[in-house]
């Protein structure tokens, strides 16, 4: 019945904002325009239709306002009006009473405000779909008085959210049994993800934890500023951190007129969710320019600020690995090799012919190549790409979902700083740099290092472990010390086989660095 009643609200929502108007009319067919008008007599839509979406998605709830922040960061896929509308939803979703914000941290650290926060300012300075954040100043442990940021989780998340997976989670039952594309679509594992997800978005303590792991992972890249977060003022329905001050990034004009060198802002964010996805393994996966600034501050001027970590991605060994030969191979136009990896990787049939691949991966991308954002056209794009992959029935990876939603975002935030940004050329040295260090010496040693701790504390317990066997084997020690030292030839003879084995593969490898390093450069 929860599910009925939430589709009859969400169908009502629509019907009261006319956004089955709004659809109709962005078709071109003349009966369809007429069959618009039809459908509005009777029903007041003065209202201009960026608006009326943007309220619609807002009274839907968190999850409809999220996908309103992806839309709103691609203007090359929204008229004007509607992409400015959208923008509002990334930090100025209508804010829930400041009394109720003050109500709940009192609850959560069961002291009166004033006892917590030398001052608190009850105005909200942003509000979001989950949670609005107020400034404050604090005392820390050391009696230091520290300007911070508060934020505090919306009240009565937690059912709206189950209700709409509850709902998303029977649609993708629906797809996944009547369409022909629905189980490699794999549509009730992807909202698996989002709701796994959305529940942790709903957990501050999760997003406190993020952050930090984020700050130090960031910490020597001297690109990005994390604010630090005071543990001492955390629960899982508040959050106390550093206060940050910067210019948002989407007001671009203020920052080029403050010296900000824009093109170099835009390869920088690159840069850094190159980092964060390839290197660490863990990235920021809600990047849209509500959690985004650049600092002016003479220390750390034209960096960029990173805020609200509730949703974070995480990438296996394997996963890491995977996509960055796939980008590489990519970005050497080498397709054949990309069709091998989706092989490789059971994301095709194995049956599959490597050629016919190739050739329709070739047909998608080269026409893309050596262009400029501004000249990309992402709907043809993904258009051509998801005809591909119907024909050659490849899998969705669920566990890469948020990976491709930022990704969306990242391309987005780059037309809007540079539209002639060359993403290609931007993102391959770093990535050519990092299949270096994974296929080098630098990871053999590495995992030398990691384990050399299990064999130093092995070594020692040989003796004793040798000296227990042949207690614990009184008979026929002769024929016990014979075997074992037959043994103890066979492991000499592997032992120096793996040494002169391991050598000649640290030898190879320099070679090939060299060689790769001579064709790159």
């Amino acid at each position: 019945m929860s599910r009925l009643f939430r589709g009859a609200t969400i169908v009502w929502v629509v019907l009261r904002h006319g956004l089955d108007e709004l659809v109709l009319t962005s078709f071109q067919k003349p009966w369809l325009r007429m069959l618009a008008r039809v459908v509005s007599i009777g029903r007041n839509l003065d209202a201009p239709r960026g608006r009326r979406l943007r309220e619609a998605l807002e009274r839907l709830g968190p999850i409809f306002v999220k996908f309103g922040q992806v839309l709103s960061t691609r203007r090359d896929l929204l008229p004007p009006d509607i992409a400015n509308e959208l923008a509002l939803l990334q930090d100025r979703v209508p804010p829930f009473d400041p009394n109720v914000a003050v109500a709940t941290i009192e609850r959560a650290f069961r002291r009166p405000l004033g006892e917590i926060f030398v001052s608190f300012d009850r105005e909200p300075v942003a509000s979001a779909s989950i949670a609005q954040v107020h400034f404050a100043v604090v005392r820390d442990r050391y009696g230091v008085e520290r300007e911070v940021a508060v934020k505090v989780l919306r009240p009565g998340m937690l059912p709206v959210i189950d209700n709409d997976l509850g709902l998303m989670r029977a649609m993708a039952g629906w797809v996944e049994s009547l369409s022909a594309d629905g189980k490699r679509l794999k549509p009730r594992q992807v909202v698996a993800e989002f709701d796994n997800y959305l529940h942790d978005e709903l957990d501050l303590i999760r997003e406190a934890a993020n952050a930090a792991q984020l700050r130090r992972n960031m910490e020597g890249l001297g690109l990005v500023r994390i604010p630090e977060i005071l543990w001492d003022f955390c629960h899982p329905e508040v959050l106390v951190m550093e206060r940050m001050n910067g210019v948002p990034i989407s007001q671009i004009e203020r920052l080029r007129s403050a010296g900000v060198d824009i093109r170099q802002l835009a390869r920088d964010g690159v840069t850094i969710f190159f980092t964060q996805v390839f290197r660490d393994g863990f990235f920021h996966a809600d990047m849209h320019p509500g959690n985004i600034q650049v600092s002016l501050e003479p220390g750390s001027f034209g960096r960029y600020i990173s805020l609200d970590f509730g949703i974070v991605g995480s990438l296996t060994e394997f996963d890491k690995e995977y996509l960055a030969q796939n980008f590489t191979a990519f970005f050497r136009r080498d397709y054949k090799r990309v069709a091998e990896l989706h092989v490789e990787s059971g994301w095709v049939p194995a049956d599959t012919r490597i050629n016919e691949l190739e050739s329709a991966i070739r047909a998608v991308c080269e026409p893309y190549f050596d262009r400029p954002l501004k000249e990309i056209s992402l709907g043809m794009v993904l258009m051509r790409l998801f005809q591909t992959s119907r024909r050659f029935q490849v899998e969705i990876q669920p566990q890469l979902v948020l990976l491709q939603k930022t990704l969306l975002n990242i391309e987005g935030l780059g037309r809007q700083l540079d539209p002639d940004l060359d993403l290609w050329s931007t993102a391959k040295p770093f990535l050519e740099k990092w299949m270096l260090d994974q296929m080098g010496p630098q990871r053999f040693w590495r995992e030398v290092k990691a384990e050399a701790p299990h064999f130093a504390k092995m070594v020692p317990e040989l003796p004793r472990l040798l000296h227990d066997y042949l207690r614990h084997k009184p008979h026929d020690h002769r024929r016990e010390m014979q075997e074992l030292l037959a043994e103890q030839r066979r492991t000499n003879r592997l032992l120096q086989g793996l040494i002169y084995g391991g050598l000649g593969f640290v030898l190879g490898l320099l070679l090939l660095q060299i060689l790769i390093r001579w064709r790159i450069y």
